[in-house]
């Protein structure tokens, strides 16, 4: 079978899941698994800002020309 695509993003699953870890904690420092859930966050956003940064660079300037006419 093929992998469903989820119904909300990696990093939103990932985000709620650290705030639910923060409201619990009282001392967040000491917590490991806290520490892994944030980055993996650090890291899934490293991802799609560095996708997102290819992407315009592939674009290159053909954005701007049609906008110039």
């Amino acid at each position: 079978m093929a992998k469903k695509t989820a119904s909300e993003s990696d990093e939103t699953r990932l985000k709620k899941k650290v705030t639910a870890k923060l409201t619990d904690q009282k001392t967040p420092k000491e917590d490991k698994a806290l520490r892994s859930l944030r980055k993996r966050l650090r890291r899934t956003q490293r991802k799609r800002r560095a996708l997102a940064l290819r992407m315009k660079h592939a674009a290159g300037k053909k954005t701007a020309a049609p906008a110039a006419k």
